[in-house]
């Protein structure tokens, strides 16, 4: 659950976001400079993660006061090296965070931690990961909470699209591309499992508002609703106007999640009264906009 430390909201004396050229981080940062704050967005090519020297030439760009969005990754994490290049990236930042006096600290993680469960997910599920992925987040997310001392917020966001994701991933994003493309879109099996997917803006909304009433505590990002990914692509082929074919193929493994992950979103509204999810559909029209006006 979130705690807010701020009664109104008041945005920081500058926001650092940390892996400002990726899909979130780059979100986020659109977002704060629409609103006029002072941001310093950090990439690959300021301080690789990776190398040496990242603790000390990202802890020189870091100044008291700071909030610092922690978006940076090698993401999805699929093996061992991934898992491995991940844990330096979170050392890297950690190290160079600890000895600052920043005000807040914000990491993006993933709703990976949590095992699978037949009933809807929220923030009291203990975390149990089954993938390098979700490993990769727990780690990322034990490292901050036992090493920062300054307030952190920990969120955990579902499956996410958007204009500008980077990696094609089963579902939204790929579904569009293709029937924009003409393409015909192979389902897994039938398409059947039912997943929680968020707009990328949304994303980006709740952020800075977890940024601006200065919350610690763990949120869970996701709407609520499940849709299966055949109704998706059906919607993505009706947005594109595209004659495309959608057809299942057999499976290789076990449906993941068994076919079904839902999310109780009461924490949500309890921490953003005020605060609504854009409707899948809706959200893929939008998207679908923003492509056909690039």
């Amino acid at each position: 659950m979130l705690v807010h430390l701020n009664q109104v909201s008041t945005p920081p004396l500058r926001t650092v976001v940390i892996g400002a050229a990726g899909f979130v981080g780059g979100a986020v940062l659109a977002r704060l400079s629409q609103r006029g704050a002072n941001v310093l967005g950090i990439t690959r090519k300021d301080v690789d993660l990776l190398a040496p020297d990242a603790t000390e030439k990202l802890r020189a760009l870091l100044k008291p006061g700071d909030a610092v969005i922690a978006a940076a990754a090698r993401a999805p994490c699929k093996d061992m090296t991934m898992l491995i290049d991940n844990i330096i990236m979170t050392k890297s930042m950690v190290d160079a965070i600890r000895p600052v006096p920043v005000s807040h600290v914000v990491n993006i993680s993933s709703d990976a931690v949590y095992p699978d469960e037949p009933l809807p997910l929220s923030e009291q599920t203990p975390a149990a990961p089954s993938t390098f992925h979700g490993v990769m987040h727990l780690a990322r997310e034990i490292s901050f909470s036992s090493q920062i001392e300054a307030p952190l917020a920990i969120l955990r966001p579902s499956l996410l699209y958007g204009a500008q994701d980077p990696h094609n991933g089963y579902g939204p994003n790929r579904f569009r591309r293709q029937a924009n493309a003409g393409e015909d879109i192979v389902l897994f099996g039938e398409g059947e499992e039912r997943r929680d997917h968020v707009l990328i803006d949304d994303v980006a909304d709740l952020v800075v508002r977890v940024l601006e009433r200065h919350s610690r505590g763990i949120l869970n990002i996701a709407t609520g609703t499940v849709h299966s990914f055949r109704t998706i692509a059906e919607k993505a082929v009706d947005l594109s106007g595209r004659e495309v074919s959608i057809s299942g193929s057999p499976r290789s493994g076990p449906v993941p999640h068994n076919g079904y992950r839902p999310f109780d979103i009461s924490a949500q509204r309890a921490a953003f009264p005020d605060f609504t999810y854009t409707p899948l559909f809706e959200g893929m029209a939008k998207t679908q906009r923003a492509m056909t006006t690039q």
